[in-house]
């Protein structure tokens, strides 16, 4: 078995197979010729019938040339029964050495078959020699050397077939290896390209979120200054004001009746409405520097990178810094109306999180909803612009955000793909496919939070947000 497990070459068995065949072929060919032709003698030296007996030596004869050129191919190797090499040293033995001298026994029963073809008519008996040679040597010696070569042809036949099986085996085995190795390498380069597309990812939105939370806290540290210079001191200058007012009430109390000249002033500056609207300018102002420092605040908390630690975060307060930022998409523009966004807002406590990520869920999440109204907008002008946000506990220790909007919806092909890395459906330039891959790993990874979406073509998109109000 260790010898046959060493490398062989499967050409030269396949070789040998063939001539295996052949040999075998041939050897039963020339038993059953053996066979014949003692049958054909018997009846040759029964037969009464002149005719038949010129037949049958006609059958005998061109028996015993056949088998005259199968021993004659077999033993010269000829090219015509399609040996490539020589016979095995096996079967030559048998052929030509003792005990059985094959060889010898063939042209010896040929022999004695062409001697008693010659044998005339009148001369035939049961008692010729050449007859009872041949019938002795067709059932014992020449039957048995027949049988000892198709056994050994057969045997090697089936060693052969044994050391292909063998080699099949191991083939097989290699084979199976390889392609282990061809899937361990596919599966690696797989896992390698899905963490480089990961890595990209990461980078493009650490990049972005770095350069926006920079850019934002840059101009909120410029504008907040004077903002809150403003602020302060519009309540000084509304008592300034209203003290001012005041003692000119006074001065036409006790003056009455003014010079030419401030008589034409106060027509010239219209003092009655100046008195009037003063105090409502101020009031505007105030309103004003109000509305500031409310988006100087929204953008310093969408600006936050607070990605080390987790800190306890009002979602209302994120949620409404992403709308006031986003105030500019949602008013009417030239193509499309307002954008209504109603807040159904349950009682949710503090969520622990990392609130500059959440920032960009809903930030994403609601960009994407102002693109899917436009998209409406465009092809039906009338449509309801509509996006609902609602809040409410999902369990004891869970808070559930539901984003919904009236926009075209998604159809399940675009839907199955949308967590994808650079899949997206807008044009090229505006989109870059990372939105909702960064907010699902956000949530999922980051948070231990769930993220569903539910949509249908023409009937807008809500995706549902799940996060655990404690996250250790």
């Amino acid at each position: 078995m260790a010898a046959l497990s060493n490398y062989f070459n499967l050409e030269e068995i396949t070789t040998a197979r063939k001539i295996s065949a052949a040999v075998i072929n041939i050897s039963g060919r020339q038993r059953m010729l053996s066979q014949r032709t003692a049958f054909f003698c018997m009846r040759l030296v029964c037969s009464q019938n002149g005719l038949e007996r010129a037949k049958l030596r006609v059958n005998l004869l061109e028996a015993i040339e056949l088998m005259e050129k199968s021993h004659r191919d077999l033993i010269n190797t000829d090219s015509s029964i399609n040996l490539v090499s020589s016979s095995s040293s096996t079967v030559k033995a048998m052929y030509f050495e003792a005990p059985l001298y094959l060889d010898k026994q063939i042209r010896e029963y040929i022999d004695r078959i062409k001697a008693l073809v010659q044998v005339p008519d009148a001369e035939l008996m049961l008692e010729n020699p050449h007859l009872l040679y041949i019938v002795e040597a067709a059932g014992g010696d020449l039957l048995e050397a027949f049988d000892a070569v198709v056994s050994q042809y057969q045997q090697e036949s089936e060693i052969e077939q044994f050391e292909i099986d063998l080699k099949q085996v191991e083939l097989y085995q290699e084979s199976c290896a390889a392609t282990s190795k061809a899937e361990a390498q596919a599966t690696q380069l797989d896992r390698a390209l899905c963490e480089l597309k990961q890595t990209q990812a990461q980078l493009l939105h650490s990049e972005k979120m770095s350069s926006l939370g920079a850019l934002m806290a840059s101009i909120v540290h410029e504008i907040n200054n004077p903002v809150s210079f403003i602020y302060g001191n519009l309540s000084h200058a509304a008592i300034y004001t209203q003290d001012l007012l005041n003692l000119l009430c006074l001065y036409q109390e006790c003056y009455p009746n003014p010079c030419p000249e401030i008589t034409a002033k106060i027509e010239e500056i219209d003092l009655d409405f100046l008195v009037e609207d003063l105090p409502k300018v101020i009031s505007s102002m105030r309103m004003g520097s109000n509305r500031i420092r409310e988006i100087v605040k929204s953008m310093g908390n969408f600006s936050r990178t607070d990605n080390s630690n987790m800190t306890m975060c009002d979602l209302h307060d994120s949620i409404d810094s992403t709308v006031l930022i986003l105030r500019n998409r949602l008013n009417s523009q030239i193509d499309r109306r307002d954008i209504q966004v109603i807040k159904n807002y349950g009682n949710l406590p503090p969520v622990e999180c990392y609130s500059g990520q959440l920032n960009q869920v809903f930030m994403n999440l609601i960009t994407n909803a102002i693109d899917a109204l436009d998209d409406a907008s465009q092809n039906e002008p009338y449509a309801t612009l509509k996006i609902s946000i609602t809040t409410e506990l999902a369990g004891p220790d869970r808070v559930r955000v539901r984003i919904a909007d009236t926009g075209v919806g998604m159809t399940p092909q675009i839907k199955e793909r949308m967590f994808e890395q650079f899949f997206t459906t807008k044009e090229i330039g505006k989109g870059t496919g990372l939105g909702l891959s960064i907010v699902y790993k956000i949530l999922v990874e980051n948070h231990r939070g769930t993220l569903r979406c539910e949509s249908e073509p023409c009937k807008g998109t809500e995706f549902i947000i799940e996060l655990p109000i404690q996250q250790t």
